[in-house]
């Protein structure tokens, strides 16, 4: 866990914690807004140049969110300003980023978005831990024709 994941934990306190920035299951207009911003932002990835973007809908499999979505990056350069661009996206969504990790060589990334989590991979570690296979049951939102392209 980063010094940072730990400085957000600690600013969030006991109000603050993922479990109390979810919506209630009633909640359709954020489900639809946290969707919205998914499809978005695969959308924005794979226009510039990540492969294999893929969406996942696990809210009927998992408790901590709703959305996850995969890519593979071309290089950690590219991969951290993509990831820095989905991040401005979720802002002018008004979604609050809860946290972001990247291991050392940037070969994976993850920004939770608490409803949504982005996972960019570069090639050889995405192969390796395998998400889809591991949140294949889930069904795939068919992101390519939602956003127009």
């Amino acid at each position: 866990m980063s010094e940072e994941h730990d400085r957000q934990r600690t600013a969030l306190g006991p109000e603050g914690d993922r479990a109390s920035r979810r919506r209630g299951p009633d909640d359709h207009c954020a489900d639809e807004d946290a969707r919205r911003f998914a499809i978005e932002s695969a959308a924005f990835l794979a226009r510039h140049h990540c492969e294999d973007v893929v969406i996942f809908d696990v809210r009927r499999l998992c408790d901590i969110t709703d959305y996850i979505l995969i890519a593979t990056g071309t290089s950690d350069r590219q991969m951290k300003s993509v990831s820095e661009e989905v991040e401005e996206l979720a802002t002018q969504a008004k979604l609050e980023r809860y946290g972001r990790e990247q291991d050392d060589m940037t070969s994976w990334l993850v920004i939770d978005f608490v409803d949504v989590v982005v996972h960019l991979f570069e090639p050889t570690t995405r192969a390796h831990y395998d998400l889809e296979m591991l949140w294949g049951d889930a069904p795939r939102i068919e992101w390519e024709n939602a956003s127009g392209q």
